[in-house]
């Protein structure tokens, strides 16, 4: 069965369960949506408990509107715009970006040893990258690139107009590449070296 026919099997098994069994219906958004759900705010948060805490306030809010819920794009939508914009507004309200001089990132400049680009080092470094973004250009930035959804798809997703969208894309790429030169200098050095040992 292709991933189509599945996820609109899942919104009219979800659409069905919603009218006849409340329950039934929460169980089944839980285990399909909680852990990727989870990923996303928890890249916004950049703390699992507050993640958890955003997440079972976003499904307290379903349960409690379970009966007159209106969904007008996808369960998968909504349950998206539902987690990323309370993220963002508890990202917002309590400013927990951690400060690029503060990031624990190798610098680059000072020692470009093959060892210090392992993998480790560089999820490191993107992650500290993405803890500078603003909340919901961190939130666009982890929706394109981590979920795969096109601009059209976040801007539903997110409530927001698409041209708003490519603007927040093109302010994280920016800030990523500032925060990241330093990455990409060291690997461009450790190449060249490599390939002066070859010629």
């Amino acid at each position: 069965m292709s991933e189509v026919a599945t996820h609109d099997a899942l919104e009219t098994r979800l659409a069905e369960l919603q009218r006849a069994n409340g329950e039934a219906f929460m169980e089944l958004l839980f285990r399909q949506f909680y852990r990727p759900l989870g990923n996303v705010v928890f890249r916004v948060v950049q703390d699992r408990a507050v993640a958890e805490d955003v997440l079972q306030d976003v499904f307290m809010r379903i349960w409690n509107n379970r009966e007159t819920l209106v969904i007008s794009t996808t369960y998968k939508a909504y349950l998206y715009s539902a987690a990323l914009n309370a993220a963002v507004r508890y990202q917002q309200r309590h400013q927990r970006q951690v400060a690029w001089d503060d990031a624990s990132v190798p610098d680059m400049g000072a020692n470009t040893t093959a060892e210090q680009l392992d993998g480790q080092d560089a999820e490191h470094a993107i992650a500290a990258a993405l803890a500078t973004l603003p909340p919901q250009c961190r939130a666009v930035f982890l929706l394109s690139r981590q979920e795969g959804l096109s601009y059209q798809q976040i801007a539903e997703t997110l409530d927001v107009a698409p041209k708003t969208v490519e603007n927040q894309m093109g302010k994280a790429l920016r800030l990523m590449r500032e925060h990241l030169k330093g990455l990409f200098a060291g690997l461009i050095i450790i190449v060249l070296e490599i390939f002066s040992t070859f010629f």
